[in-house]
């Protein structure tokens, strides 16, 4: 599953460096994060990184993206696969 930001985004640009895959970027208001890129740190660390230093907790998974352990996986190799290409 991927997560989300959610409008309590208070911009203080923390996550966006933490995110191994590049998956957060800004949006028109607030933060933003890419599903396609988003693994919940899956492959690159126990916990999403994003989520230990959110100072406000703005960051849930995402309904709209649910994904196994297994998909999660799957889409980071993907993503070290076209990295290294």
């Amino acid at each position: 599953m991927a997560l989300m930001i959610t409008d309590e985004c208070i911009n203080c640009d923390v996550c966006e460096p933490e995110c191994p895959n590049d998956a957060i970027s800004m949006g028109p208001e607030i933060y933003v994060i890419d599903p396609n890129k988003c693994t919940e740190c899956v492959g690159h660390f126990d916990e999403p990184q994003c989520i230990q230093v959110c100072p406000v907790e703005c960051i849930p998974k995402s309904p709209e993206h649910v994904e196994s352990h297994e998909q999660l996986m799957e889409k980071y190799r993907a993503l070290i696969a076209a990295k290294n290409a």
